[in-house]
């Protein structure tokens, strides 16, 4: 029967969506559901029903012919989803959450571990001809970028993953089927999100506690503190990433493909501002870091490109939508 239900949703895939549409797709439904149910009775297999109630129900042209109803232009069209098709898409999205945020962590992790190290041989080196080697800087440095790079490469298999759904972008339907089950699907899926999402908040409204803990015991610790503070806020982060990821393979599966081209641009204006904003922010925090040793607050850049970021999402969508059309 799920193969007939598919069928349909693709026959009518080309007709406006009008109220008479609905109505002939609904009647047609039924016809073929009780012809289908006839014929498994009778003993048939399901192959042969279902090949059977296609060939007598299948003519949709006469069928349109008789309302006076003509298929919408090719371009307002989009393709049907299979199942198949919808859960690869979702595996992907949460696979790609997945070594995104990892990367993320990794990344964070990288410019602790060089905090780390760059303080604990702060008193040490090796003479060389050249001078004076700080070994924590070598060691820092070194872990630092292997940590990146390992995390690039996450990025881009990341990226890699999803890059074979691009053609969704341009637009799609899903039987009403599908529809349903996702939407059951989010719904379960909702409770996790928000634990997940208050987790991560904590997480990053907490970390900087280690920063005013090592202060409290010594002021050197706190050094030690902002290392404990990048870890900590990298796992929010992940379960920001990760957890999102899945809400937003929700999310866009359910959308109004109708309606979602203007915001599919907004998607696409934020993440460009956002690959500038945040390599930049990382920057300044390193450079106040080792130029000012301010590894005290310097840490605040964060949570307030956060918030920025955020604000320039909302100021953007505002500005969109008071433009005239």
């Amino acid at each position: 029967m799920e193969t007939i239900m598919v069928y349909l949703d693709n026959m009518f895939a080309g007709l406006p969506r009008t109220s008479e549409v609905e109505r002939m797709k609904q009647e047609l439904l039924s016809g073929m559901e009780d012809k289908y149910l006839e014929l498994k009775q009778e003993g048939r297999s399901e192959n042969e029903a279902v090949g059977i109630v296609i060939s007598e129900f299948g003519n949709i042209e006469e069928l349109m012919a008789e309302l006076g109803i003509q298929p919408e232009d090719p371009e307002e069209t989009f393709p049907v989803l299979a199942e198949e098709e919808v859960h690869a898409y979702i595996e992907a999205k949460r696979s790609a959450g997945f070594w995104t945020g990892l990367g993320v962590w990794l990344s964070s992790t990288g410019i602790a571990f060089l905090i780390l190290m760059d303080k604990l041989f702060e008193s040490r080196g090796t003479s060389s001809g050249q001078g004076t080697v700080d070994i924590g800087t070598v060691l820092g440095m070194s872990g630092m970028f292997v940590l990146v790079a390992v995390a690039v490469g996450m990025f881009i298999y990341s990226g890699m993953k999803l890059a074979r759904f691009e053609y969704m972008d341009k637009g799609f339907q899903l039987p009403r089927y599908l529809l349903m089950t996702l939407q059951r699907s989010k719904a379960d899926f909702a409770l996790t999100y928000r634990v997940a999402l208050i987790t991560g908040v904590c997480l990053c409204i907490l970390s900087p506690v280690f920063i005013f803990a090592g202060a409290y015991v010594n002021d050197t610790y706190a050094v030690y503190g902002v290392s404990a503070l990048l870890a900590t806020a990298g796992i929010g982060v992940f379960l920001f990433v990760y957890y999102g990821n899945i809400q937003g393979s929700y999310t866009t599966l359910l959308e109004d493909q109708h309606l979602n081209a203007a915001k599919r641009e907004e998607a696409r204006v934020v993440r460009a501002v956002g690959a500038v904003v945040w390599p930049l922010a990382t920057a300044f925090f390193l450079f106040t870091g080792f130029v000012y040793q301010r590894w005290d607050i310097n840490w605040a850049i964060f949570p307030i490109v956060g918030i920025l970021s955020g604000s320039f999402s909302n100021v953007y969508h505002l500005v969109k939508d008071k433009k005239p059309s």
